[in-house]
């Protein structure tokens, strides 16, 4: 696994997030007849917001997205996006796992929705997420907080 970072997004990283987002979508939203390369972007430009969102990046380049939102006592796992050439590699199940024991030690669920029949569902299910519920496009899924033994590090500190 190469190394990986994590930085603070700012509104400066929202047009590579949204161009991310329209390669890393477009075989799952292609598949449920939903892909439009516009609005793929202009719907994470409307809803991005960097004050809970980090940038994933390898060799101190761009390679990704990760927002953990707050939201009545859960967290929302969302804009999770991984360069093509570094899915596989176990650089995403790192971010996530990360991410996930920051919300074990507050003792916080975390929630995300999956596109339908989308690949990332197996990443999801592999950190104990659970489905709930589905529609027609999303699947959406939760994960309650695991026991913590004892004090841990993180490798980065994400705000907030």
């Amino acid at each position: 696994m190469a190394d990986w970072d994590l930085r603070p997004a700012s509104l400066g990283d929202v047009e590579a997030v949204a161009d991310l987002r329209a390669v890393v979508l477009r075989a799952d939203l292609e598949r449920l007849g939903r892909y439009d390369p516009q609005r793929v972007r202009q719907r994470l430009r409307d809803g991005f917001d960097p004050t809970h969102t980090w940038v994933i990046e390898v060799a101190r380049a761009f390679a990704g997205c990760v927002a953990l939102r707050p939201a009545d006592g859960v967290r929302w796992l969302e804009h999770f996006y991984l360069a093509p050439h570094l899915q596989g590699s176990g650089i995403g199940s790192a971010v996530l796992g990360e991410l996930l024991e920051r919300c074990d030690r507050t003792g916080v669920p975390v929630r995300l929705n999956v596109l339908r029949g989308s690949p990332a569902r197996r990443l999801y299910e592999r950190h104990g997420f659970t489905a709930e519920s589905e529609d027609p496009v999303d699947v959406f899924m939760v994960r309650e907080p695991l026991p913590v033994a004892g004090p841990r590090t993180c490798r980065s500190t994400p705000p907030h």
